[in-house]
């Protein structure tokens, strides 16, 4: 599951403007522009990416300035109630634009858009075109619906759609990292959690054509790539599951980084911790969402384990991956949630350490098991006050792991320049951590570069490039 977090990490909670420009093809263009935006998770990134591959190939251009486009698409989030109705202010600055360009077509994809379909349509009429999650592919037939002056809605699930034959366009990218989806859809039913209901049942992509992706994007000098699924683990296509699917792609290239996000603790293998362990270039780092660390919240929340399960698996990949970093989604003020259980999610914060956490005070979201069957009976004010002491809590780790790494030498791959100064690159480590360091002109973005961590701030390593 993928949300929009607090963070004691560095984290844009709605990126925006993911629109590239692209080469015209003159025998392709249509002459119109499109614009798209997108919030929430990386999944609807990806997404984006996709349906910019859709259009482009019908001769759009796409554009960077909202104002002058000819279609505007915003992907959006159903996660947490922030998050929509952001979506919603945005909507009416579109409709602005509209109102100066009355040919403009305004459209809602994604999450929010299988969810609040009506409500777009009919009674806020702030858009056009609403678009599912599994109905991209018809999104020219939808423009030219509304073209012709009516509006046009598919969110139709399936149960086959993985858009496996389609190359993402790449939207303002570094070059260098990017996302490859391997799976749509979730079959876990957490109760807090509507992505079920917004993105449909589980289903893997062919690994042939994610091997393909991948070394596409190597051979287009990208060095990173990130699997995305909802739950990565339980990828299964045919006799493949995702310990052999990240063998996989780690062996289209020793200098192809390979990273995965989301792991559900009920699905975890050492067979996934013993082929991290194998290739050096599978990153040593791991997203492990907890939610709670009482095992009466976590059955409500209908995670399917328990507090005992969670601390084996955490032992299990400090065991066979001892340099591993760890992080982790916490849901404060659950339903019926004690102060007690409140205690035992600190606790288990204290026993993992936690390289950084996405936290989030809990949001009843409509049409969930949680809002069916429990009352949201958590004051605000509680609810914020436990979020605190989490944050506080998780920035003691964070600051406490990122000590750990300081006077040792990481592995980094230039990823560009630091956003603070034009003097220093920046770049990852294998755990996930961000490193600054002095631009050496021997080196460029993509390369590969052995950095010794001099010192740390609370989110951020700083040192310099040996060797």
């Amino acid at each position: 599951m993928f949300e929009t977090p607090t963070s004691t990490k560095q984290h844009d909670e709605s990126r925006q403007g993911e629109a590239l420009i692209l080469e015209k093809d003159p025998q392709k263009s249509s002459g119109r522009k499109l614009y798209i935006e997108s919030y929430g998770c990386q999944m609807n990134f990806s997404d984006s990416e996709i349906v910019a591959s859709i259009l482009l190939d019908k001769g759009f251009e796409t554009t960077r300035d909202y104002k002058e486009a000819d279609v505007v698409f915003i992907n959006t989030c159903s996660i947490r109630e922030n998050a929509e109705q952001r979506v919603r202010n945005r909507l009416k600055e579109f409709e602005s634009a509209k109102a100066k360009n009355p040919g403009m077509v305004v459209g809602v994809l994604g999450c929010m858009a299988e969810r609040l379909k009506s409500k777009f349509l009919e009674e806020e009429k702030l858009v056009d075109v609403v678009v599912g999650p599994d109905a991209y592919r018809d999104l020219p037939n939808l423009i030219e619906k509304v073209d012709e002056g009516s509006r046009a809605v598919n969110v139709l699930l399936s149960r086959e759609e993985t858009y496996a034959d389609i190359s993402p366009v790449r939207l303002n990218t570094n070059g260098v990292t990017a996302f490859i989806s391997i799976m749509r859809g979730c079959d876990n039913m957490c109760s807090f959690c509507v992505v079920p209901f917004t993105r449909g049942r589980e289903r893997s992509r062919d690994p042939q054509s994610i091997v393909k992706e991948a070394r596409d994007l190597f051979d287009a000098g990208y060095r990173e790539v990130t699997l995305l699924g909802q739950n990565v683990d339980s990828y299964k296509y045919e006799n493949i599951n995702f310990a052999n699917l990240l063998q996989m792609v780690a062996l289209v290239d020793p200098l192809l980084r390979v990273r995965f996000s989301t792991s559900h603790p009920k699905d975890i293998t050492d067979e996934v911790l013993y082929t991290m362990a194998k290739h050096e270039n599978i990153c040593k780092y791991i997203h492990l969402p907890v939610q709670s660390g009482n095992s009466r919240i976590l059955k409500l929340m209908n995670r399917t384990y328990d507090r005992e399960w969670y601390m084996e698996r955490v032992d299990a990949i400090r065991r066979i991956i001892p340099d591993c970093g760890i992080s982790t989604d916490v849901i404060t003020g659950f339903c019926s949630e004690t102060e007690e259980e409140h205690r035992d999610t600190l606790s288990m914060m204290d026993y993992v350490k936690y390289d950084f956490a996405y936290m989030f005070a809990y949001s009843e979201r409509p049409g969930t098991l949680a809002a069916k069957r429990y009352a949201d009976d958590i004051p605000e004010e509680v609810k914020k006050r436990r979020l605190t002491e989490v944050v506080d809590r998780q920035r003691e780790h964070s600051l406490e792991r990122l000590k750990t790494y300081v006077g040792k030498v990481h592995k980094v791959l230039i990823e560009g320049t630091s956003k603070r100064s034009d003097k220093d690159y920046c770049g990852r480590n294998d755990q996930n951590t961000m490193v600054v360091f002095p631009i050496d002109e021997r080196y460029k973005k993509g390369d590969y570069v052995d950095v010794h961590v001099e010192s740390c701030t609370s989110a951020t390593l700083i040192g310099r490039i040996i060797g």
